[in-house]
């Protein structure tokens, strides 16, 4: 019988990552099901206690549990307890241990994808929700000059900062939308503006011909985001290969082998 995974939220649909996970585990010759779980909104640990009852080995959690994911987890890794949210489960000798991969898929797709490198970087990081969170981690490894944190509300702006006061002093700052200066080097929306095809406050100088301008959001056209970078003379980039690395790191972390990315994102990407 195969190994059997999922991907857990609520809509789920939409969700790639069926055919991601299908693609990485016909390149590496694994043998496995990975499906789509809709698990009701106040159902969410009560779907995972039906997943470990059924033999499955492992999930993909996105919205909206990532922060009951964090809490229902028995065990953390350092990434996901910086990020206070955790997107993949492993279920093995009866603990559910918990991974945010979200971060290291941000960062291989800026330095490997997109061949930007961040060490001695200028990083302007809109937003300070999960999204934000989980990705300042691993930025954070890779060396950069220093990290801005800018979000409609300051005051959460302020709080993630002082999450990563400790693990890496005055590397990360908080900033008002009206208070940005510029250009940075690497530009990252991780608002929800593009959700609701609308622009985050972000002023023009933020952006010049030399900025990585990326969009956690993805889709078959570019983002206002994207478009108003583009505007700027920016090189603007969207979620999706954020999307697929990430699905590559849980992969390694559930099959303890790493698939190689770059045709399967093309065939996603051809697929929108």
């Amino acid at each position: 019988m195969s190994d059997r995974y999922c991907v857990i939220g609520n809509p789920i649909a939409h969700s790639r990552s069926p055919d991601i996970h299908a693609a990485f585990a016909a390149q590496t010759g694994h043998t496995l099901v990975y499906e789509r779980c809709l698990a009701p909104l106040d159902g969410f640990a009560a779907t995972v206690g039906g997943l470990v009852a059924s033999g499955y080995r492992g999930a993909s959690v996105t919205v909206p549990f990532k922060l009951e994911a964090a809490a229902l987890a028995g065990q953390l890794s350092e990434r996901a307890r910086a990020a206070g949210a955790v997107n993949t489960l492993v279920f093995a000798d009866g603990v559910i241990f918990g991974d945010n991969t979200d971060g290291a898929g941000l960062v291989n797709d800026i330095v490997h994808n997109a061949g930007v490198a961040v060490a001695g970087k200028r990083v302007l990081m809109l937003g300070a929700g999960g999204a934000a969170q989980g990705c300042i981690l691993p930025l954070l490894s890779q060396g950069p000059q220093a990290i801005v944190v800018v979000n409609r509300t300051r005051a959460s702006a302020d709080a993630l900062v002082e999450r990563f006061a400790d693990a890496a002093p005055g590397k990360v700052a908080a900033a008002d939308f009206a208070d940005i200066d510029g250009p940075y080097d690497i530009v990252i929306n991780a608002t929800s503006a593009s959700l609701a095809d609308t622009m985050p406050a972000v002023p023009s100088q933020a952006f010049s011909p030399t900025t990585l301008a990326l969009d956690m959001m993805y889709g078959n056209k570019p983002t206002r985001f994207m478009a108003f970078a583009t505007a700027q003379g920016a090189t603007a980039r969207d979620g999706l290969g954020m999307l697929v690395e990430q699905a590559a790191e849980a992969f390694f972390l559930w099959r303890g082998v790493r698939p190689e990315t770059d045709e399967i994102l093309t065939r996603i990407r051809s697929a929108l």
